[in-house]
């Protein structure tokens, strides 16, 4: 027998649990009963992506909203879990609380910690030692693989710093970005596939090495690079229309012309 809901004037926590089983219920939403952790993974992201959207635009009402959405893919994944019997969202809440505590010993312990850099010294060094990491390779290997690309880089790079593995300034960063784009140039010389990937994704990592140097997030660089390029090719186009250009047929030449026009006004 499904259960019944209570309307409100306001809902909390309770309700949320209590709305989501009856979704996944039998009598509840013929979608929602149907997905598993694999179907909605990708949905999870995209929410969480909406955060980020959220926070960029400095918006608290969609930031309320769109944090919203993720609670209920964690509320979700929470009760097909409950549903087998291994665990539910207080267990989740209950963990999670247990491990905060345990991982900020300079506030619930006897480690001191006066500032930022020696906060995320002691939690570093709290994380290392319930995970058991005694090689900074397995801080390394335990940053997930799914990470964008360039934010997982950026954070293996700064792992391996922490132990002294690390150029003394940019200059040292930028003489091996030379060198890869040397041994890149070297591999289209061969046309090998597979060397030529390899090689490239070496350039990526160098510049993402520099970044660290320069105090840049590369993920967000690489954002408002791209960001910047959709501006400057929209006003390629715009300039386009106005010369009367069809670019599918102009040159590469004028249409570079037009990107060093649109370049010098934006």
């Amino acid at each position: 027998m499904q259960e019944s809901f209570e309307f409100k004037d306001r809902y909390d926590f309770d309700d949320l649990k209590k709305i989501i089983a009856i979704l996944r219920a039998p009598g509840g939403c013929p979608w929602d009963r149907e997905q598993t952790h694999e179907s909605i993974k990708k949905n999870f992201i995209e929410e969480t992506y909406e955060v980020v959207e959220a926070i960029n635009k400095d918006s608290s009402v969609m930031l309320r909203e769109e944090l919203g959405d993720v609670l209920m893919q964690i509320a979700l994944h929470c009760e097909m879990e409950r549903e087998k019997g291994s665990f539910d969202i207080d267990d989740v809440v209950n963990d999670l609380v247990e491990k905060l505590v345990v991982r900020h010993p300079h506030v619930f312990g006897s480690v001191k910690a006066e500032n930022e850099e020696e906060a995320l010294a002691s939690w570093d060094a709290a994380k290392a030692r319930t995970k058991k990491q005694k090689k900074q390779s397995e801080s390394m290997i335990s940053v997930p693989r799914e990470l964008p690309a360039l934010m997982r880089a950026q954070k293996v790079q700064h792992k391996a710093a922490k132990v002294g593995f690390d150029w003394e300034n940019a200059d040292g960063a930028m003489d091996k970005l030379y060198e890869e784009i040397n041994e890149l140039k070297t591999a289209m010389s061969h046309g090998d596939g597979a060397e030529i990937g390899e090689e490239f994704g070496d350039v990526l990592f160098s510049c993402v090495n520099i970044s660290r140097f320069l105090k840049l997030d590369s993920e967000e660089a690489l954002t408002r690079a791209t960001d910047k390029f959709i501006s400057r090719f929209k006003k390629v186009e715009e300039l386009a229309q106005e010369r009367g250009i069809d670019m599918k047929e102009a040159s590469l030449e004028t249409l570079d012309s037009l990107w060093n026009i649109a370049k010098e006004i934006s």
